[in-house]
């Protein structure tokens, strides 16, 4: 007889008596992830977006604004790429040179042939283009200045030497792979930069094309 009393606690173990259930095991697999969560926000906010009646133009700013954003960012992605925030995008902002480079273009080429000797191949790849731009400099080809890019030392230094044009370019796209895209060095790539460095050091540049 007792056994069939229906159980009449207080309060407290009535909260205490649901929380030990609720804990339990399939209770808690029941319970939506942050992923569930926050994919049902997304369709929450798909939803929001019911084109509106009426012939009013009023009414449908937010969804032709939401559209063309969208449009316009899945764009920039297919242009651009997606945006890198790593070694790259703060070596960029350095340029060519660190801003306290004070060296001269003979010290970078004994800095290029030395780690060539070690077969350093991406440090010395470096080395000897910044060797060829600062030499250009110091010959007034052209100006060096904070944040230059190796693209346009090349652009600006095929102004004084057309015939190398395509070596320049060159150039200036493996000195962006190898330190900007941490694609190594190779001994091939660094035999032409020297090669080029040499060929334009000593080569005369065309008149109209001094201090840039």
């Amino acid at each position: 007889m007792l056994a069939d009393v229906p159980v009449d606690p207080t309060a407290p173990d009535a909260r205490e008596w649901l929380r030990n259930e609720l804990a339990k095991a399939p209770y808690q697999a029941a319970k939506p992830t942050w992923f569930d969560r926050l994919s049902q926000a997304f369709f929450d906010w798909i939803t929001s977006l019911t084109l509106p009646g009426g012939d009013g133009l009023t009414g449908w700013l937010p969804v032709v604004v939401t559209v063309v954003v969208l449009g316009a960012l899945a764009v920039a992605v297919l242009v651009f790429g997606l945006p890198r925030w790593n070694r790259r995008s703060r070596l960029a902002d350095e340029g060519l040179f660190h801003e306290d480079d004070r060296r001269t273009a003979a010290d970078m080429r004994a800095a290029a042939q030395a780690a060539a000797g070690r077969g350093d191949w991406s440090p010395a790849c470096e080395e000897m283009f910044r060797a060829l731009a600062r030499g250009l400099a110091e010959r007034t080809v052209l100006t060096l200045t904070p944040g230059m890019t190796a693209r346009e030392v090349a652009a600006r230094a095929t102004d004084a030497f057309p015939a190398q044009r395509e070596r320049l370019a060159s150039a200036a796209v493996g000195f962006d792979e190898v330190r900007y895209l941490n694609r190594p060095g190779t001994e091939q790539g660094y035999l032409a930069l020297a090669a080029l460095e040499h060929d334009v050091r000593h080569g005369a540049p065309a008149l109209s094309a001094v201090a840039q």
